[in-house]
């Protein structure tokens, strides 16, 4: 199975207070869900909320018919002081004054 992070400004001050999200497949429940990123990440997860995104058509400047796919969304809560690296603050890079 596929999951993907979900790395926006949001989603990265939700990780700061253990909320972490995934792009995962439409097929998935919540049990199979949390067992998947327990198993792929090392982390006990307390709980699972999720999100699902209609596909959606539209016609872009040029009058082609853009359409997107239907997605899912979770939302993972871990137990406490646990963390996913993926969500980890990045070092900034270069001199400093």
């Amino acid at each position: 199975m596929k999951i993907k992070p979900v790395l926006t400004e949001k989603t990265m001050e939700a990780a700061k207070k253990g909320v972490y999200t995934f792009w995962v497949p439409n097929s998935l429940n919540k049990h199979k869900i949390k067992k998947l990123i327990s198993e792929a990440y090392g982390v006990h997860v307390t709980s699972v909320k999720t999100s699902n995104y209609r596909k959606s058509t539209r016609r872009n400047i040029y009058q082609k018919i853009v359409t997107t796919k239907a997605k899912k969304r979770a939302m993972v809560t871990l137990k406490d002081k646990e963390s996913i690296p993926a969500f980890g603050e990045k070092e900034k890079k270069g001199k400093k004054k």
